[in-house]
């Protein structure tokens, strides 16, 4: 998408200059209809300011005449609005598009920008490429998914525009989070139920390695406020409150939160003769991925182990068995955050979670 809006800027000057000679600019067509040009953007932009009659009538007179509607590169230009919110997300585009929070974040976030009748404008904080820098100066603000990349951070700050981050903080910008080492404690105190279970962790991203493997008592954990170490937190804290610890070599770091990653630790896991029987999962993905790697396996769940997983995405009622897990109501974030932003609200906002109880643990 980065590279559509773009050119877009480059065109605005060009486009100005063009549309005088064009039979179909805005003065031209509210010549023609016999209104004001004012009247003839907001029934493309401000459909609200209009009667639905008088809207209706101007669109399809407009649609004989041949015009479109206002450029939005034009419209930027001459009034520094663009009507565009950027969402920079902290991973690749392909590979938030596979993530089903990043979907239902995204869903929220476009609800509330088609209320408002503005436009969204996807960035991935990985690339740096020109055509992304260029797109970046178009939005109006911007919402933070996930911990950006620090070049991405520091060169959007400095735009010095309005900006909401989602799922991690900084001083410059409200956030909208959940308490994640408050929900992952207690999903950890539901499913272990005795001092002699046998309890592993399966996170992502707790430490910069590109492999699947265990933690280890020297690992750096970095920022303890990611998300992902704050589950981590969690669940510790929740295993002693019952008297069980966890160690190091049950508590798995995946570089992502795939199902092929997931598999990899699952396997590993279930096929150890000391077998854990309690797994604790930091996504819903990785753990419909055990739920399913334990029964190839001929491993019953919940009987034999009980697998929580985190997120309640729409497949989490479909796993086999319906997965316990945490709702940290991904669509509500985004509706959230989108509106502080439109809204110029700058309070950080906590959003509830809610321990789902299902057939998995």
């Amino acid at each position: 998408m980065a590279w559509l809006v773009s050119s877009l800027i480059q065109a605005a000057k060009h486009e100005l200059e063009k549309q005088n000679k064009k039979a179909t600019s805005l003065k031209d067509v509210a010549k023609a209809i016999g209104v004001s040009t004012a009247t003839i953007s907001n029934a493309f932009n401000r459909p609200d300011q209009l009667s639905d009659k008088l809207r209706s009538r101007i669109l399809e007179e407009c649609k004989h005449l041949g015009y479109a509607g206002p450029s939005l590169a034009a419209r930027s230009l001459r009034s520094g609005k663009s009507d565009v919110i950027g969402v920079v997300l902290a991973d690749s585009l392909g590979y938030s598009f596979s993530d089903p929070m990043a979907i239902s974040l995204l869903e929220g976030v476009s609800s509330v920008l088609e209320k408002h009748n503005k436009q969204l404008l996807l960035l991935s904080s990985l690339s740096d490429n020109s055509s992304q820098v260029g797109a970046e100066s178009l939005p109006d603000g911007f919402i933070f998914y996930g911990t950006p990349s620090q070049n991405a951070l520091a060169r959007i700050l400095n735009l010095s525009k309005p900006c909401v981050s989602i799922d991690f903080s900084h001083e410059a910008m409200p956030s909208v989070n959940i308490d994640n080492r408050k929900a992952s404690k207690e999903i950890a105190e539901y499913a272990i139920t005795d001092s002699d279970d046998s309890v592993a962790i399966i996170g992502m991203r707790l430490v910069e390695d590109e492999n699947v493997r265990a933690l280890q008592e020297g690992d750096n954990l970095g920022n303890s406020q990611e998300i992902a170490h704050q589950r981590l937190l969690g669940y510790l804290d929740g295993a002693a409150a019952k008297g069980v610890s966890i160690p190091f070599t049950s508590r798995i770091h995946l570089p992502r939160n795939t199902i092929d990653y997931a598999q990899q630790a699952a396997i590993a896991l279930l096929e150890r003769k000391d077998r854990p029987n309690v797994i604790l999962c930091m996504s819903d993905v990785i753990a419909m991925t055990v739920c399913r790697v334990a029964n190839q396996m001929g491993i019953f769940v919940p009987e034999e182990l009980k697998v929580t997983g985190f997120d309640d995405i729409a497949e989490a009622t479909r796993n086999s068995p319906p997965l316990t897990t945490c709702s940290q109501q991904g669509v509500e974030k985004g509706i959230i955050a989108t509106t502080m932003l439109i809204e110029n609200d700058t309070v950080s906002k906590v959003v509830e979670t809610k321990l789902r109880k299902r057939d998995s643990a």
